[in-house]
């Protein structure tokens, strides 16, 4: 189905990510990882402001193996 896009601002892509414009069947990257971060560590935008006074991440990870993807990049777009 077409679409219009407006303003596309894209800072990074990593080797796993995918950046679609337009028509797909199936959009499937296959990799999978953790990130531990703070409060407002993840703020997109221009003008982005965080007001923490105190902030603490908890990295406690009990599990052994988080996801049975063994695979490393994507399987593509079809």
């Amino acid at each position: 189905m077409p679409c219009i896009v407006g303003n596309v601002k894209i800072l990074s892509v990593g080797s796993a990510g995918i950046v679609q414009f337009g028509d797909a069947i199936q959009v499937s990257p296959s990799s999978t990882t953790k990130t531990y971060a703070g409060s407002g560590s993840f703020l997109t935008g221009d003008l982005s402001r965080s007001n923490n006074a105190i902030s603490a991440t908890n990295t406690n990870d009990p599990d052994v193996q988080d996801s049975s993807d063994n695979t490393i990049g994507n399987s593509g777009v079809i």
